[in-house]
């Protein structure tokens, strides 16, 4: 018996060692912290044995406010996941951007963000964790996208300034008091996906009045006797229930559903039913060494594709660099269709080929090198040079060397306008720089 109590002893010292050991080696709640475009530093862990990253707080929750977007791709590691209670307790976050890398939006991820207006997320995300949006009480509308499998228990409980919610038509599952005491809400779309409907989801909600569900076979849902039923008696007496055309008697017939009092064919008193509308194509700029990307859709995010003329591999002596970027880029957003894709080719030109030391630039050291960056872009017709040196003649070739027309650059913009069909090869000759581009 000594001997064991010796060993507990000795054994205690070193498991506080161990356990002092292991607080050391994490000081923090986050494994790297970088700063974003904005300026704004967002704090990551390593998951998926390094090879993802999830956003995360630092030690205290409080550190995020403002507007925050989060990159797709932090050293260049893509981020996956916003983390448990990530943004939770940032009553100075007012919006939150969220890239089509992240497919996870975890459990109190943006709980007790008070002033929490706008959360754009990703096409992507397929999991909402419980209460990720709870207590957001200025948060006044939302659109779960059609990627969303899952609408987790209280996920936005307590929403009390959302008046509208649109649910992806990939959502199966809202589960238990996913909208409790949203109390503002008055209109919700369910799509014809969800199956589930869980205890009190929209309980608390005393301002619905307009459910507009777009399931032709409705499953059952929980009766006003029962108290696990999703809305509230008072929902049933007060609020109108929209369902497919030629389904209402199928409601009528439906255990829950054929509670409600008033019960219509339609997509609601103000066809809220939306068509996809379709984002604004965007426009390509260049700017303090900078693509800019911008579109009429507010809130768009852009999803764009860079190649480099020069990225290549082959066995050889010598590489020639000519430093032309090809850009494409189309802009998304939740409930909408994809735009259509814009195209820029960017490269770089000497200001002046006799004077001595400046020579042809790259995209990283331009200024030093002293060239001259030059978009060039195809639309309407017409092809746009933009950056090229006051006075310089530009002029446009076809596939053969045929010349299609020509100006001279003034005021920083020339426009020259082509009957090329879309697809074809174009030579825009600026200077004694030739770009080969495609209409």
């Amino acid at each position: 018996m000594k001997a064991m109590n010796a060993m507990k002893t000795l054994y205690l010292p070193l498991l506080i060692l161990a356990l002092l050991s292991m607080v050391s080696t994490r000081a923090f709640a986050y494994d790297i912290a970088v700063e974003n475009e904005n300026g704004v530093t967002i704090y990551y862990n390593r998951i998926n044995g390094g090879k993802e990253l999830e956003v995360t707080y630092k030690q205290d929750h409080n550190c995020y406010s403002g507007e925050v977007v989060i990159p797709e791709k932090v050293n260049n590691i893509k981020v996956t996941c916003i983390g448990d209670g990530a943004f939770a307790g940032c009553p100075n976050l007012t919006s939150v951007t969220i890239p089509n890398t992240v497919t996870t939006i975890g459990s109190y991820a943006f709980r007790n963000s008070s002033s929490l207006t706008t959360a754009i997320i990703s096409e992507n995300v397929s999991t909402f964790g419980s209460y990720a949006f709870h207590n957001c009480s200025s948060l006044t509308s939302i659109v779960v996208p059609n990627s969303v499998k899952e609408i987790g228990n209280n996920a936005f409980e307590g929403c009390t300034s959302l008046t509208s919610i649109i649910i992806g038509n990939s959502v199966s599952t809202i589960c238990a008091e996913a909208f409790y005491e949203c109390t503002n809400l008055t209109t919700v779309i369910i799509p014809s996906s969800v199956k589930s409907i869980g205890k009190n989801a929209f309980w608390g909600c005393n301002n619905l009045i307009t459910i507009i569900s777009l399931n032709e076979n409705p499953d059952v849902i929980y009766e006003t006797s029962n108290a696990y039923s999703p809305f509230e008696l008072n929902t049933y007496n007060n609020a109108t229930l929209f369902v497919p055309e030629g389904s209402i008697d199928k409601y009528k017939s439906r255990a829950g559903w054929r509670d409600f009092v008033h019960i219509k064919e339609g997509k609601g008193p103000d066809n809220e039913i939306p068509d996809k509308k379709q984002c604004a194509k965007p426009t390509i700029s260049y700017r303090d060494a900078k693509l800019l990307f911008n579109s009429d859709t507010e809130g768009a995010m852009f999803h764009h594709t860079i190649t480099d003329t020069d990225i290549k591999s082959e066995i050889s002596n010598e590489v020639q660099l000519t430093v032309t970027y090809y850009v494409s880029v189309y802009a998304m957003m939740s409930g909408y269709v994809d735009s259509e894709k814009a195209e820029a080719t960017l490269c770089w030109i000497e200001v002046d080929p006799q004077k001595e030391g400046i020579t042809e630039g790259t995209a990283t050291d331009a200024k030093q090198l002293k060239a001259i960056p030059v978009l060039i872009q195809a639309a309407d017709g017409q092809i746009s040079v933009e950056g090229a040196p006051e006075g310089t003649k530009v002029a446009v070739y076809d596939a053969n060397g045929m010349e299609l027309g020509a100006a001279i650059s003034r005021g920083g913009t020339t426009l020259i306008p082509t009957h090329l069909a879309s697809g074809s090869i174009a030579i825009v000759k600026i200077g004694e720089k030739a770009v080969k581009i495609k209409r």
